[in-house]
């Protein structure tokens, strides 16, 4: 048995979602967890581990589009907080006293656990940015600086970089594994039905984005955004994770940003996607690239009519596609985690 203190970011749901997997894994194989999270993260986590809260930074968006001098300046006027959480983070390894640390995109673990020079483990999708070599265009060069510069500064000085993934990248560290994407188990159990609609789920909220699917001869069901209720062919919905669940698994075609989360249970199901990447945030980006690329749906800046008109229209040809993609499952990432615990911890 090791002690294993867990830093989970709780900016959006994909970090918490794909570390619960993990740590039901920890327990299962007889650790000692303790988690440490906020926002969302926070919240869903607490009901399932032993949880803590602390600071996290967050991010702003305006119109799908991040926005880094407001996210600076609003993370910043919080640093009384953010001292306050690392000395809570201290207090708890003096007293829990972990062998090692895994952090999935969460700054303060991370800080801490070098602090006292303990084994931190990574294990997120964002380092795929610094530790492999990726194709995209030149276009993106400014944005993918400033996304592997915030990457760098969040998550440093790991024994070992696991990055989970969806489409293969040449690495160039040796401390680093690609591994599969992790899938919750509620997907893994699930059997999909083709419904008579397209799911739609946007992070973040911006004025007439659904403008695009209005008069198409498709009904949608929106979450994400704060309106409510129904017009015309869209169904605008709060979201509930039960029946966001059950829409997803039976939905024709999905269309949101693109976050890798929601990205990897639409290809287990075999899903078509159209990925909407939240504006200068080159992760997001990168994941719609390699998406199209693939050939299983495809990216737009925009959500436009004609955007969506053509993805709607090709949805066989995206399905044949991805019945060429196999699910590995959790097994391999959990065999690797079980690897560095055995490494690394005392």
């Amino acid at each position: 048995m090791v002690r294993i203190l867990y830093g989970v970011s709780g900016e959006g749901f994909g970090h918490a979602a794909r570390s619960k997997e993990v740590i039901n894994h920890l327990l299962k194989s007889g650790h000692e967890v303790k988690v440490l999270s906020y926002d969302r993260g926070y919240n869903w986590l607490k009901s399932y581990f032993n949880t803590e809260e602390i600071f996290g930074l967050n991010f702003t968006y305006e119109a799908n589009k991040v926005k880094y001098l407001p996210t600076i300046f609003n993370n910043l006027i919080k640093t009384p907080t953010a001292v306050r959480s690392i000395e809570k983070i201290k207090n708890i390894i003096n007293k829990f006293k972990p062998e090692i640390v895994f952090t999935d995109y969460e700054p303060l673990t991370c800080f801490v656990a070098n602090l006292y020079n303990l084994p931190l483990i990574s294990l997120d999708n964002q380092h795929l940015l610094t530790r492999t070599k990726l194709e995209y265009p030149e276009i993106y060069h400014a944005e993918a600086l400033a996304a592997k510069i915030v990457t760098k500064l969040m998550v440093f000085n790991a024994k070992e970089y696991l990055i989970t993934n969806f489409f293969a990248v040449e690495i160039i560290d040796k401390k680093t594994k690609i591994l599969p994407p992790i899938v919750r188990q509620e997907i893994l159990d699930a059997k999909p039905q083709l419904g008579d609609y397209v799911l739609v789920y946007l992070t973040s909220d911006a004025t007439n984005v659904t403008d695009g699917l209005k008069g198409l001869n498709y009904k949608f069901k929106v979450y994400g955004l704060a309106q409510r209720g129904v017009e015309d062919n869209i169904e605008y919905k709060e979201y509930d994770q039960e029946n966001f669940l059950t829409d997803l698994i039976n939905c024709q075609a999905i269309i949101g940003n693109a976050g890798l989360s929601l990205i990897c249970e639409a290809l287990f199901l075999k899903k078509p996607y159209l990925a909407v990447p939240a504006k200068a945030q080159f992760e997001q980006a990168l994941n719609a690239i390699y998406l199209e690329k693939l050939g299983y749906g495809r990216m737009t800046e925009n959500l436009t009519k004609v955007a969506a008109a053509d993805f709607l229209s090709n949805l066989d040809y995206y399905r044949h596609a991805l019945e060429n993609y196999k699910s590995l499952g959790n097994t391999t990432v959990f065999k690797a985690v079980d690897e560095v615990i055995a490494k690394f911890s005392k």
